[in-house]
């Protein structure tokens, strides 16, 4: 069963931004599209890199560790070296509270 869970507020994450967090255990990334929320794997699927620490280029993020790009709304991979995608997390803001399901 799932729920979602209380992960950060919105003022903490400026538009064109994004954060590390972490629910139940996992690395979720965090990212402000223009005042829209997403969020998808923190850990990338190539080698592991800290995707809230790559560069967000519109709707996409670049890891810092070997450059594969993936977009932050779907986690789906754009550029590799990574083949596998990002998981995506259902994500919902309630009043300034970002909140992931897990």
């Amino acid at each position: 069963m799932t729920e979602f869970v209380k992960v950060a507020k919105t003022t903490a994450i400026e538009p064109g931004k994004s954060s590390c967090v972490e629910a139940s255990g996992k690395k979720i990334a965090i990212f402000n599209l223009d005042g829209s929320f997403f969020a998808i794997d923190d850990v990338c699927s190539h080698r592991g890199g800290p995707l809230s620490q790559g560069q967000l280029q519109g709707e996409n993020v670049t890891c810092p560790w070997h450059g594969a790009v993936f977009d932050v709304k779907t986690g789906a991979v754009v550029k590799g070296p990574a083949t596998a995608p990002q998981a995506k997390y259902n994500l919902r803001v309630v009043g300034d509270d970002i909140e992931v399901e897990i």
